[in-house]
């Protein structure tokens, strides 16, 4: 059973460098865009494209109100970190389970 252990050990830390690499992709997103960046730079494409489609279903889900700033970031970063305790831990404590 110790190749299934590897193995969900393997996934759970690919998973969790995945997240921290999605999660200062969002921050960077957020940084960008307090100043005016050029839009055709391809590095602010890739972070655009790359995240937006997950911002927007948080801004379509989350109304602003009379807030006027962006909180879409925050709540995915919340929800990245929430993803890293619950099921990157969940997974290593599997694996070491089937050891």
């Amino acid at each position: 059973m110790f190749v299934a252990a590897n193995f969900i050990e393997g996934l759970a830390r690919v998973i969790d460098i995945g997240l921290t690499i999605y999660m200062w992709m969002i921050i960077a997103r957020a940084v960008l865009s307090w100043v005016n960046p050029d839009p055709y730079n391809s590095i602010v494409m890739f972070l655009y494209r790359s995240t937006e489609p997950v911002l927007y279903r948080i801004r379509r889900w989350v109304p602003l109100g009379n807030i006027g700033i962006d909180i879409s970031p925050i709540i995915v970063i919340l929800v990245i970190i929430f993803l890293q305790s619950f099921l990157v831990k969940s997974l290593l404590q599997l694996s070491l389970y089937f050891k």
